[in-house]
């Protein structure tokens, strides 16, 4: 079904069940005055629109001196007959006395008359006096339907046909986009572009990369131009595999719910930040990185986390990705606490497919009901690479820079790094290869060593640091790599001669 049947429904209901103020909360008043003419026609009811531009209209006509939106409001109180009156601009009065004097009176009056007030607006912080008499409507993007209904329109127009396929591309890469940004996006294909081929989709991921830069604090991330390799962590790399496919019909015909997400937690450098970027490349969506410390620098942070999410499900299926959760959520931040409700409220029972993978490298400070089990579907401890992981590590930096690691002896580097992280193995690569370099000749195993040696890891100097985190992690998060000590035992282990049994 359409957002805008849905919509419409909910909206009549408000009007029908006599809610005096109605705040409808989006950048689209074009289609929120589409809809609420339909409201208005439906049910009967006259239909008022105040902006500060023009000032107050029924019908078309302006009413005389209505402009001042105190005198337009004095005006709706002398209105008898069912209506729905619909304020634009009203943010920049909301706050004033008188304004806020005359809607507490009509709060009283407008309910026996049939009458309601829809304020449209991106954004409005209701003042404390007229909170209890306000209901909040946030207007969602287009769906894929509402993509799907615009693009036929268009292809039945110029004549455009398209494969099956695809069209579901180019209706999927429209979401997250306002009803105009869509039709302009389109436009703008049909003109410049080569009647929608492939080649095109190129300029819708150029658009919606335009619209999500508007936001504050999303970062839209394209993964399919990224080297991703990421080393070790197989028990990770196993259950997100099992999980690829976890948001299509099949999984959902097979009694599967959508998967939630998952929370990274370990050290410093150890490939955290890398496997939620691979997570998106390895299922096949979209990534947007929220930048959890920015939230918070916005007043309660609660309006720009619900504004961050409200785009996330409109492009869903998409991963989302919190780095550093414990910027945002961490216990001593005061303002976090209406955030932090909204946040668990939304992860508990969002509908929408949106996958989120948080990491955090200081888990304790942390809320405990922000790990408690139906938030995430499973907590992931990320730490050291074991000697296996290290040689693999190295390996891929060295093939990334073209250097064949079956030239060097990796098992003494990996034995001279100890501890070290994945970030800090890709700097003995680097400063390798600088020490190579700057002599003018070929990288050697001896530069790989020297390098090892001058680094001292985050692991000696934190030490204390980790072991506590190892012992919080123990009991209560799943371990991202095998223990391969383990696994060491029984490969080396072989079955004896059947004559010797």
């Amino acid at each position: 079904m359409s957002v805008f049947v849905d919509l419409l429904k909910q909206v009549q209901l408000l009007v029908r069940a006599r809610y005096p103020i109605i705040i409808m909360i989006s950048h689209e008043e074009h289609r929120c005055w589409r809809l609420l003419k339909q409201v208005a026609t439906e049910d009967g009811k006259q239909l008022y629109r105040w902006r500060m531009s023009v000032g107050l209209e029924a019908n078309g006509n302006v009413i005389e001196d209505c402009q001042p939106i105190e005198d337009a409001l004095l005006a709706i109180q002398a209105v008898e007959v069912p209506a729905i009156f619909v304020l634009y601009d009203i943010h920049a009065h909301i706050h004033q006395p008188l304004v806020l004097r005359r809607l507490r009176d009509l709060t009283e009056s407008m309910p026996a008359k049939q009458q309601s007030i829809v304020v449209l607006g991106a954004r409005l912080r209701v003042p404390d006096e007229i909170e209890k008499s306000v209901v909040m409507v946030d207007v969602p993007l287009p769906t894929y339907s509402d993509g799907e209904r615009i693009l036929n329109v268009l292809c039945r127009q110029h004549d455009i046909e398209m494969l099956p396929e695809v069209f579901e591309r180019f209706v999927n890469g429209a979401l997250g986009l306002t009803e105009r940004e869509i039709k302009r996006m389109y436009a703008r294909i049909l003109l410049g572009g080569s009647g929608f081929s492939e080649s095109d989709l190129s300029l819708q991921l150029q658009e919606k990369r335009r619209a999500i830069r508007r936001s504050k604090f999303l970062e839209f991330w394209d993964t399919q131009n990224l080297n991703l390799d990421v080393g070790g962590l197989d028990n990770l790399k196993r259950w997100l595999s099992e999980r690829a496919k976890g948001f299509s019909t099949a999984a959902k015909a097979f009694g599967l719910p959508d998967p939630k997400g998952l929370f990274l937690l370990g050290v410093q450098g150890c490939g955290k930040s890398l496997m939620a970027k691979s997570v998106a490349k390895l299922w096949g969506l979209p990534l947007l990185r929220l930048d959890v410390a920015a939230v918070f620098q916005v007043s309660s942070g609660e309006e720009g986390l619900r504004d961050t999410i409200r785009i996330a499900e409109s492009l869903s299926p998409v991963i989302l990705w919190i780095d550093e959760l414990e910027k945002g959520f961490a216990n001593d931040t005061n303002r976090s606490g209406e955030a932090l409700g909204f946040f668990l409220t939304w992860m508990q029972e969002k509908t929408k497919p949106v996958f989120v993978v948080a990491t955090a490298n200081e888990v304790r400070a942390l809320p405990p009901e922000l790990l408690r089990k139906g938030r995430f579907d499973e907590i992931f401890f990320v730490d050291l690479p074991n000697p296996h992981e290290r040689l693999e590590i190295l390996d891929i930096h060295l093939r990334q820079r073209s250097r064949p690691s079956e030239k060097f002896d990796l098992t003494m580097v990996v034995e001279e790094t100890e501890r070290f992280s994945g970030a800090e193995l890709e700097q003995v690569v680097i400063s390798g290869l600088f020490r190579a370099f700057s002599e003018e000749r070929n990288l050697d195993t001896l530069d790989l060593l020297e390098s090892a040696r001058e680094i001292v890891p985050l692991a000696v100097t934190m030490d204390d640091q980790l072991k506590d985190l190892r012992e919080w992690a123990r009991p209560r998060a799943r371990r991202a790599s095998s223990d391969r000590r383990r696994m060491d035992f029984f490969s080396d282990w072989t079955d004896p001669e059947p004559d010797k049994l």
